[in-house]
């Protein structure tokens, strides 16, 4: 049987579905810049304020929409990206605040987290690829601050969160945000080589493409350590020597950022990444054994788990359910990895997983009457708002759709980049 993601009728419902996410957020876009945090009809939700990781996204998104080809992306894209270069900017102490309030206040109290900083770094990484006025300058600010204030060099990976003045580190260290720095530093990486391309100097951006992707590949062999040590489930809390924190949360186990217990959607996330990095570097064969371990876990732990379809959100570190919300986002993230790993090792049980995953989708989660997929589901799979009221944002199930379309490297943007509009 042809896998999914080799048949022409398949790739065009990605395109299709793709595109129907789009139109979704068109509307996105704030009078003063930045990207709304989204309701159920895709109307922006004023509660939520401004939120510097949501607009992020949204540049991210709406730039891969421009480079696909897609009218009415580009301006999406520069609105949101104008939120980043004015209010969510510190001009006063550097980088950028977690958010603004309704009111427009600004943050203070949640300081400058990594977890932002790493999207805004792959928010400039598309936008500057994609042509977008501001991309490139917002690029040379972004891997600045991140060198400057989060990266560790001594230890190979981020530190996590700073007062609002960067004055003060806490000492709590997250596997999250170092999850998104590989993500964005394999993004800058190959925005680096494009734009140093033919010139003579890459100090603009602290480093060249090798530099990024060594950065990424220290703290892949961290995780890569602490799968082999935790039997794939990945611990994600630890304190500033990186020693794992296993009972982090245990008393609040849905926390939105920082959730007690090993998270399996994030196992599958770190999956698709690691493959990502092999394709940038080059062969690896225990990179790919590490993926399949984590991959492997994360479906005999979550998938199921309770009787009912869907990837539990949370488990203890026996692999017993925790937290039985269904996050569209775990999903999303295991038909990329369950592509990834196909296309890399060419094992049916993986072009399996990815057609069944693709049905569930289409059975629970994408929204045919209100536009895009909803965001949670209680554990009969009915929508539900416990931990993310609305639809925030389209990245998880935009990427869902357009990963098993792209090679493994280089990265989504500098693909799209590199790629005539209409030949994927």
């Amino acid at each position: 049987m042809t896998p999914w993601t080799e048949l022409p009728s398949h790739r065009a419902w990605l395109d299709a579905e793709c595109r129907r996410l789009l139109s979704f957020g068109l509307t996105s876009g704030l009078p003063g810049g930045g990207a709304a945090y989204l309701d159920d009809d895709g109307l922006a939700d004023p509660a939520h304020g401004l939120q510097t990781w949501i607009t992020c996204r949204m540049v991210h998104v709406y730039s891969l929409g421009t480079l696909l080809g897609i009218p009415g992306c580009g301006p999406v894209a520069d609105t949101a990206l104008a939120g980043l270069t004015g209010p969510l900017r510190d001009l006063r102490h550097g980088g950028w605040y977690h958010a603004r309030a309704a009111d427009g206040s600004a943050d203070a109290d949640a300081g400058k987290s990594c977890y932002d900083h790493a999207f805004v770094m792959l928010a400039a990484s598309s936008a500057a690829l994609a042509g977008r006025p501001g991309g490139t300058e917002l690029l040379a600010e972004a891997t600045r601050v991140y060198v400057e204030k989060f990266w560790d060099d001594d230890a190979g990976l981020p530190v996590d969160t700073w007062d609002l003045a960067f004055t003060n580190r806490d000492d709590y260290r997250g596997l999250n945000a170092t999850m998104h720095s590989v993500e964005a530093m394999l993004a800058v990486a190959d925005a680096v080589d494009a734009l140093t391309a033919g010139s003579a100097t890459s100090t603009a951006w602290q480093g060249g493409g090798a530099t990024w992707r060594e950065r990424a590949a220290r703290a892949v062999a961290f995780v890569a350590d602490l799968a082999e040590r935790h039997a794939g489930r990945l611990p994600e809390h630890f304190g500033p020597d990186w020693t794992p924190d296993l009972g982090l949360n245990r008393d609040q186990p849905d926390d939105r950022f920082k959730p007690y217990g090993a998270t399996p959607g994030h196992g599958l996330e770190w999956a698709r990444l690691i493959l990502h990095l092999e394709a940038a570097t080059g062969p690896d064969a225990g990179l790919v054994r590490t993926a399949t371990t984590l991959f492997d876990r994360a479906v005999a732990d979550a998938w199921a788990a309770d009787g009912a379809d869907g990837f539990v959100y949370t488990t203890d570190w026996d692999g017993e359910p925790v937290v039985r919300t269904r996050m569209h986002w775990v999903l999303a993230e295991g038909i990329g990895a369950a592509a990834a790993l196909h296309a890399r090792t060419g094992d049916e049980r993986f072009a399996g997983w990815y057609a069944r995953w693709w049905d569930y989708a289409e059975r629970y989660l994408v929204d045919r009457r209100r536009g895009s997929w909803h965001h949670e589901l209680d554990p009969d799979n009915r929508p539900a708002a416990k931990v993310w009221p609305g639809k925030p944002d389209l990245y998880h199930a935009f990427q869902a759709t357009l990963i098993p379309r792209l090679p493994l490297a280089p990265s989504p943007a500098a693909a799209l980049a590199a790629t005539p509009h209409g030949t994927m």
